[in-house]
């Protein structure tokens, strides 16, 4: 369900939230000015009756904070008929200076918000795209475990002075690797933590592998999941794993205006700071999910392998200046077009063909002149989560 464009002067009672496990805060303002302020229980029920016992006739906009509550509050409300606004908290306007919090006062801040026309609201994925959201998170938590259980075998390895026979240059993490690690002679106690160690690799490997059967059932009864899935993993650099993050990060495709949208959602556009004729451009913004954008980064080395025109832009890119800065930009810029692709695959709803000529530009130089570099990200246009 897409969002209507908000237009404060449409409504005539601004309600600011502040949410939490145990109740809500409330906040009521109209265009005169304050009306009122309240604690209530959590629910939307509450809500609803006081709004239509105190506002019978007028037309009320409710606005909180992203957060852990979720989206049932929102739903609740949007099901009673009342327009809604889940706002990015580090995008609500704050007072400088001002030392005193609490939920009255966040409650007040926001709806002021609202009724200023400041608030956007993020993006309201769909039930499925939740579920679909829910399943990657879980099997990244326990990637991520496995992961931090294996760098605290490392380090107890190099605390107690062991040292295994490995080839240098490959992945260690094999299952003899991990057969050598039960019988290596050592401590009780080093033992123990040893062990204990392995066993919550065994485990969260054992749990992942349930979870990933979970992931692809799940996509294949959902029709319109499933055909996105087929579509992303037309584009070099882009898998099974990968297409799924996606899908769960973005949500409804429909939502997403141009692909610029997408880019700035991961967090693949640069930092700016200009005025007047002076341009300042800095890193990436790094926003939205780091594990999403992780995955497109590392998608984008397997991508200029088999597809000649993200080589060639790879290598124009990656031969001027610094040389290893050069390549992180570089692959930086190929993962920003890989989020081109993305959102062209899905608005068009045709798979990804691969160019067997790559057209460029004659007389080109091995060192771009400056600025050339520039144009491998564009503008900061925001898509809010």
């Amino acid at each position: 369900m897409s969002l209507k464009q908000f237009v404060p002067l449409d409504f005539d009672v601004f309600a600011g939230l502040d949410v939490d496990g145990s109740g809500i805060s409330v906040t009521y303002l109209n265009h005169q000015g304050f009306i009122r302020s309240l604690r209530i229980p959590y629910s939307a029920d509450n809500l609803v009756n006081y709004v239509r016992k105190h506002f019978p006739g007028q037309r009320v906009a409710f606005a909180y904070e992203s957060g852990p509550t979720g989206y049932g509050l929102y739903d609740d409300l949007t099901r009673n008929g009342y327009f809604c606004i889940i706002a990015c908290a580090a995008r609500i306007p704050r007072v400088p200076g001002l030392e005193i919090k609490t939920n009255k006062r966040d409650s007040r801040k926001i709806a002021e918000s609202l009724r200023g026309g400041q608030l956007n609201s993020i993006h309201i994925p769909s039930p499925e795209y939740r579920n679909l959201r829910h399943l990657v998170q879980l099997r990244d938590t326990y990637k991520k475990q496995i992961t931090a259980n294996k760098s605290r075998i490392r380090m107890l390895l190099l605390f107690e002075g062991i040292k295994l026979d490995t080839p240098e240059h490959t992945t260690p993490w094999t299952k003899s690797f991990l057969t050598t690690l039960e019988t290596i002679p050592c401590s009780t106690v080093v033992r123990f933590k040893l062990n204990s160690l392995l066993s919550n690799i065994y485990y969260n490997k054992e749990q992942l592998l349930c979870t990933m059967r979970q992931i692809r059932p799940f996509c294949k009864e959902n029709p319109e999941i499933n055909h996105n899935v087929d579509l992303l993993i037309t584009i070099p650099g882009i898998g099974f794993t990968t297409a799924v993050e996606l899908l769960a990060r973005i949500g409804d495709w429909r939502l997403i205006s141009n692909a610029r949208q997408i880019a700035c959602f991961l967090g693949l556009v640069p930092r700016e700071s200009s005025t007047g004729d002076t341009i300042r451009k800095g890193p990436i913004t790094c926003a939205g999910s780091s594990r999403t954008r992780n995955k497109l980064i590392q998608g984008a080395w397997a991508a200029i392998r088999k597809d000649a025109e993200l080589n060639d832009f790879y290598t124009r890119i990656s031969s001027s200046g610094n040389r290893d800065y050069a390549k992180k930009k570089a692959i930086v810029g190929v993962a920003r077009k890989l989020s081109t692709r993305v959102f062209s695959v899905l608005h068009n709803q045709k798979p990804y063909v691969i160019r067997k000529t790559v057209q460029t530009e004659p007389n080109i130089k091995t060192n771009p002149p400056q600025g050339t570099a520039r144009n491998v990200i564009e503008q900061n246009v925001c898509f809010t989560r």
